[in-house]
């Protein structure tokens, strides 16, 4: 009776009553029955405690380190009243199941891991299409809109798209929604069903004309901010261009000594060290094109490190003048960038908010398409990536 008693407890079968335990190849097979009581009748609701035969289910559990079977010796019941037949209510199995619902927590909370559903069915002696099938019953759904709302594309290549987009509450660090594609009119349509659309303060957005006009439309009282990161990026695309073209001008030495020196560009000038400062100063010698783009950017950072729209604003007109001036071609789409943006980077100098969240959400999906060599399934892999999330 005491090892039974153990065993009731390690396995957290307290309401059952363990016949025999046996280990047969490796697996743990519990024989089990629960303690026999009145049931009432699914038909007439008269209680009943009249047996009219037993039957025996095999039913996966959480494994306790190895692979464990329960064989249930289930009971069913006769009602004396109408004589309906049926079978004793289990609180740890779902009706026609053949696993326990702690085996089948178990697999979702399996899924909030970076592993593919192989290694998630193996662990738990089942099949993949199973474990699939489990997480199948988890659905996420977003009800309302924040504060500060962050939108961002990544490459999903799911439901016979190629990109999808991320839907992020940018304040409190939270994964809103997936949805299935970027189109501008699916996003409208998207957005136009939330009935809190005037709760959004701030629609913080990379460089996507796209998503600039679903704000517009959407969030006509919000603000539009746009990302820090993917502004400053222009600029050093810009710078990166010139050095592209300047180093095909020079010799095999100095191309190989451009590129592998091209670092020191994007380094801020008080992180350099002596040695650091007399390599570029070379290359900024030996190509004053480059010089000039270097001084751009360098002035651009300054312009983002302004502490609010009303001080950059007269700043920000002043560097595009001085880069409209300096007649470097590969700054034209920078400037013409810079310029149709020109309110939403003011924006960005007043709140602290931006896309790195979502662009760290969108590096644990590239990680997760990886390890799951990728999940063609749309719905699947949308509450595969809030799962992971939440």
């Amino acid at each position: 009776m005491l090892k039974k008693d153990y065993i009731t407890k390690l396995l957290d079968l307290e309401d059952v009553i363990v016949r025999k335990v046996e280990i047969n190849e490796g697996k743990a097979e519990v024989y089990i029955e629960l303690p026999r009581k009145a049931h009432k009748c699914p038909v007439c609701g008269e209680l009943t405690s009249q047996i009219h035969d037993y039957r025996e289910q095999h039913v996966k559990d959480i494994p306790f380190g190895r692979p464990t079977m329960l064989y249930l010796r289930k009971r069913r019941y006769r009602c004396q009243s109408c004589g309906k037949r049926f079978y004793e209510e289990t609180s740890f199995l779902g009706r026609y199941r053949r696993m326990t619902t702690r085996l089948t927590a178990h697999i979702i909370s399996l899924f909030k891991k970076l592993q593919p559903a192989s290694e998630i069915a193996k662990e738990c002696s089942i099949s993949s299409t199973t474990a699939l099938r489990c997480f199948d019953c988890v659905n996420y759904r977003c009800k309302s809109l924040p504060y500060v709302l962050s939108i961002d594309e990544f490459k999903g290549n799911a439901g016979g798209e190629k990109y999808q987009t991320i839907v992020t509450d940018a304040k409190n660090g939270k994964v809103l929604d997936i949805l299935p594609n970027r189109f501008e009119t699916d996003l409208i349509r998207y957005f136009r069903r939330f009935s809190n659309k005037d709760d959004v303060h701030y629609f913080v957005t990379d460089m996507n004309p796209h998503f600039k006009n679903v704000a517009s439309i959407c969030f006509p009282k919000a603000k539009i901010v746009a990302d820090r990161f993917h502004v400053i990026r222009q600029v050093v695309w810009a710078m990166e261009n010139v050095r592209k073209a300047e180093q095909k001008k020079l010799s095999e030495q100095f191309r190989k000594y451009f590129k592998r020196s091209k670092s020191l560009l994007s380094k801020s000038i008080k992180k350099l060290t002596p040695e650091e400062m007399e390599r570029l100063a070379l290359m900024l010698e030996i190509a004053p094109r480059l010089a000039k783009a270097y001084d751009l950017k360098n002035k651009f950072m300054a312009v983002m490190r302004c502490r609010s729209s009303t001080e950059g604003r007269k700043q920000l007109a002043d560097w595009l003048f001085l880069a409209e001036f300096q007649g470097l071609p590969e700054f034209s789409a920078c400037i013409t960038a810079y310029r149709n943006w020109f309110q939403e980077i003011l924006n960005s100098m007043d709140v602290p908010f931006s896309n790195g969240f979502t662009e760290g959400c969108n590096n644990k999906t590239k990680v997760l398409k990886r390890v799951c060599f990728g999940v063609r399934n749309f719905s699947r892999f949308r509450n595969r990536i809030l799962h992971c999330a939440t």
